[in-house]
């Protein structure tokens, strides 16, 4: 993931990778909300920016499935890719940098080739999506 911008409470990053997919894609962009002391703004269901536990220069994004004692117990949304906390455990809570809040997903060059403006105005309607908690991915999760 790329950083964009000063240190801000507010700031755009881009997605690198495929752990999140269907829900993020390589390429888009994330408005993401800094988060100043540990994980107390994030809930359960939410995309979040996190440090990785063993890599700690590395900012990985991923879902806040389940709080635990230890921290925050992630997952990305893609169960093929297993770098989560399958594989590193919980994440304490100073590693949690901050909260998604929207994906915005740059116009793909297939879109912009195919059908001129009808493909224009199906790429305007889905690029800004707003990232809710989706508590009932979480559910089932935990449930396996």
């Amino acid at each position: 993931m790329r950083e964009q911008g000063a240190r801000l409470s507010w700031q755009l990053v881009e997605v690198t990778g495929p752990s999140m997919a269907p829900t993020l894609l390589n390429g888009d962009w994330l408005l993401i909300q800094k988060i100043s002391s540990g994980a107390e703004l994030v809930r359960e269901g939410d995309v979040v920016v996190l440090r990785h536990p063993l890599q700690q220069d590395l900012l990985i994004v991923k879902r806040a499935v389940e709080r635990r004692e230890s921290g925050w117990w992630v997952m990305g949304d893609n169960a093929f890719v297993e770098n989560d906390s399958r594989e590193f455990g919980t994440v304490p809570d100073e590693l949690v940098l901050a909260r998604a809040r929207a994906r915005f997903r740059p116009p793909r060059e297939v879109q912009r080739s195919v059908a001129g403006a009808g493909a224009w105005a199906t790429w305007a309607a889905s690029c800004v999506r707003p990232l809710r908690a989706d508590r009932s991915f979480s559910r089932r999760l935990r449930a396996r």
